[in-house]
């Protein structure tokens, strides 16, 4: 790897989230660090543009940020500083069901039961102690399988997280609305909602919407990624665009490369560099079901029938578990859903930058078979317009993304995956092949830090920050 008669302690391959933050995280350890982008701009999986109509922002790819909230390493960069600024919706979350009613997640559990009825007490045994417990619990979660520093609250979250959504919250529950609001959290996942481990990601993203709520970063995420540059240029990084990698001859010498990139780029750029059955298990690892998304310009906001909806970040379109549980079992196996789980973000409702006077953005996608190549516009359209009839009225503009341009735009999201890999009980705790180190290789000069390696997606910069601390351990001790 001597491309070039430059010389750094570590090159990082890739400036999403997780390359800025391994970069950061080796620049605060006073080892010399630069980031090569192949795109124009940084960000990966967290950038902003201008996709429909003048004076209309929106998000790319992230959109709502309660991990980047929750991150033990995002909350040690100082992002308000440098401009980065988190605003909270009035409702985080809210799931329209039909006859005009909506499952409603307030900031506070005890707000939230109540709009429950009968489930309300089942509600807060179940969300009550794992909010209680988040800051114990959120960084023992955010990271690869270890002994826990506090195992009593993993456990227990542990005990129910193993579970499959659909199985828990029947359990739980005798009624639609607490049923549909976990379910949708859980299809987060995508993984059928029957599977294992389903559940653990509908009350992670439930606990963290009570704890840390479901915010947006004000003028667009992209203002996220500015500031992880700013702050990694502060340090004495640097940030290269326009600078694809395709082969380990073309890097700057260091003594630890990074790869902010998927296992099958990892192999397609560095097989060279590694044993044969190490690619050979790179090459194996599993993608799941793409997105379709979309992003609209609208005259005003949606006119949701449950008034409450408008008032909320996100907005889980799918009506009840059963139906979600269909959708999601679909994407799955490789067909088409003519209803859809659709998730929708609506940044205006707290962040009037967003668009022009009255007007309005609108971001959502659904899940599709990995690769999809049907044109879901209709669907979600028809599924957004059953709980907000009139919708289609607002609409100024839309811009499309199918699971190829997905794909395109981010070589991560392969066939459209955005989640940087199936997350099921194989592939979350031995991501993204088994080793006792998930972010080492065989070679020890390169690592991997991609949201292919444990946690896993989300803008959280934990893969990250714990590749960069491996690298620390090994190749720049």
């Amino acid at each position: 790897m001597n491309g070039s008669e430059e010389r750094f302690d570590a090159v990082v391959v890739g400036a999403g989230p997780n390359g800025l933050a391994a970069a950061i995280e080796i620049a605060r350890a006073g080892r010399s660090v630069v980031v090569l982008e192949g795109a124009a701009t940084p960000g990966g999986g967290c950038r902003s543009a201008k996709l429909t109509l003048p004076g209309f922002v929106h998000d790319v790819c992230s959109a709502i940020h309660p991990l980047a909230v929750a991150s033990p390493f995002l909350s040690s960069v100082p992002l308000e500083r440098l401009g980065a600024r988190v605003l909270h919706p009035e409702i985080p979350l809210a799931q329209p069901l039909d006859g005009g009613r909506a499952a409603i997640l307030r900031r506070s559990v005890e707000e939230t039961a109540a709009g429950f009825g009968a489930d309300g007490a089942a509600y807060k045994r179940l969300m009550g102690p794992l909010v209680d417990s988040a800051e114990a619990l959120v960084p023992d979660v955010l990271g690869p399988l270890r002994a826990p520093r506090h195992p009593l609250a993993l456990a227990r979250f542990g005990l129910l997280g193993i579970r499959s959504a659909a199985g828990l919250l029947d359990a739980r529950f005798g009624s639609d609305a607490p049923k549909a609001l976990i379910g949708g959290a859980a299809a987060h996942s995508m993984l059928p909602l029957d599977h294992a481990l389903t559940a653990g990601v509908g009350l992670l993203l439930g606990l963290l919407a009570h704890a840390v709520g479901w915010p947006v970063i004000e003028g667009g995420s992209q203002k996220l990624t500015h500031a992880l540059v700013a702050y990694l240029r502060e340090l004495g990084g640097e940030v290269r665009t326009e600078t694809l990698v395709t082969s380990p001859r073309e890097l700057p010498q260091a003594r630890a490369v990074l790869f902010d990139v998927s296992p099958r780029q990892l192999a397609q750029i560095a097989g060279d560099e590694l044993p044969s059955r190490f690619t050979k298990r790179l090459l194996r690892f599993r993608h799941g079901p793409g997105v379709f998304k979309i992003d609209w310009a609208l005259d005003g906001p949606v006119p949701w029938s449950a008034h409450e909806c408008s008032g909320a970040g996100t907005v889980h379109v799918g009506g009840t578990l059963e139906e979600m549980v269909s959708s999601e079992l679909d994407s799955w196996e490789g067909r088409i859903s003519e209803k859809p789980f659709v998730l929708v973000a609506q940044q205006s409702s707290c962040d009037p930058s967003r668009a022009p006077g009255e007007q309005q953005t609108l971001w959502a996608y659904c899940h599709v078979p990995h690769g999809s190549t049907v044109d879901m516009t209709d669907r979600i359209e028809a599924q957004i317009e059953r709980f907000a009839p009139g919708f289609r009225d607002r609409v100024l503009a839309r811009h499309t993304f199918s699971p190829a341009q997905m794909h395109d735009y981010n070589a991560n999201y392969l066939g459209g995956d955005i989640t940087g890999g199936v997350q099921d009980i194989r592939q979350t705790f031995l991501r993204p092949v088994p080793r006792f180190d998930p972010y080492s290789t065989p070679n020890e000069r390169l690592f991997i830090c991609s949201a292919s390696t444990p946690p896993g997606g989300g803008v959280h910069g934990m893969c990250g920050m714990h590749a960069a601390r491996s690298a620390l351990k090994g190749a720049l001790a």
